[in-house]
């Protein structure tokens, strides 16, 4: 709280309340890690996979709910067996990536739609579908710095093995690292940010934060360490930001930490200084005088 007694008091003053610190910590928290793999998804392409992981979660989130478990346990349990099965079906049959992921999400998108359709309340659930961060409890809260620390710590011990098979999988193999365990390391840890994101922007919108800060950094720059660190910085402060919004205009926060981000992006998208939409059209003028 130091920090924030730093800002303005127009944006400080929000944060006199215990409920708006426990937001503002978690925010952070999954801006960062949503941040930090988000570099992984935009290079590896994985956007569809990730948007495959944080639907699938949905029947654990609601078998959890009828039998009164922690919605952190179901829904990793059930993401982590969907990311599995993406993985066999791809790697053991002829179906390609994309249909393997397709097929799977889908079905068990269904699966957890029937499940809350059988449930006489589902406010509760909605707040998982759209996030709620304004209502997270310190339970959640701690879910969610143990999840960003074991990221980090993952991310930290195999940072070659993983730079190498983000950009060169074949490579990698070569030189003797075990591809097939670091591919699903990854998927395990994108469930395990998935499901440490849902109370903050929820299953659908988390899905955006894992692309925007990378695509966002990826805009910035063309070294990977740099991009990391600004994908990091871009996560945190939609996060934060949206969380500003969200308790100053009573909107929905999942939907305002998202907004935020794409306007950053937006903002990138035509003001880089080297891959931004101004900078190429006054080259292209230039090479056409």
């Amino acid at each position: 709280m130091l920090g924030v007694n730093l800002l303005p008091e127009s944006f400080s003053a929000a944060f006199e309340y215990r409920f708006m610190q426990r937001a503002l910590l978690t925010a952070v928290l999954v801006g960062a890690i949503c941040g930090l793999l988000s570099s992984f998804v935009v290079l590896k392409r994985w956007s569809l996979l990730g948007d495959a992981i944080s639907h699938a979660v949905l029947p654990g989130v609601a078998i959890a709910y009828l039998l009164g478990w922690p919605f952190f346990i179901g829904a990793f349990i059930t993401g982590a067996l969907t990311s599995l099965g993406i993985g066999a079906i791809e790697r053991h049959t002829r179906i390609k990536p994309d249909a393997a992921m397709g097929l799977m999400f889908t079905a068990a998108f269904a699966l957890g739609i029937v499940i809350i359709s059988k449930i006489a309340s589902s406010t509760h659930l909605m707040h998982i579908l759209f996030g709620n961060v304004l209502g997270v409890q310190t339970s959640a809260l701690l879910l969610t710095l143990m999840a960003g620390l074991v990221t980090l710590l993952a991310v930290w011990l195999a940072y070659r093995p993983l730079l190498l098979y983000t950009f060169d999988p074949q490579q990698a193999q070569a030189l003797g690292f075990n591809v097939g365990l670091i591919h699903y390391g990854l998927i395990m840890l994108l469930t395990l940010t998935i499901v440490a994101s849902l109370e903050t922007v929820g299953i659908i919108l988390v899905v955006a934060m894992l692309i925007t800060p990378g695509a966002t950094a990826h805009l910035l720059t063309d070294r990977f360490k740099p991009m990391l660190a600004i994908s990091v910085l871009v996560g945190i402060a939609s996060a934060v930001a949206g969380l500003l919004l969200s308790f100053h205009f009573d909107v929905a926060s999942g939907g305002a930490i998202v907004l935020v981000a794409t306007a950053l992006f937006c903002l990138t998208l035509f003001a880089a200084p080297r891959h931004g939409l101004v900078v190429r059209l006054w080259q292209r003028a230039r090479l056409s005088r």
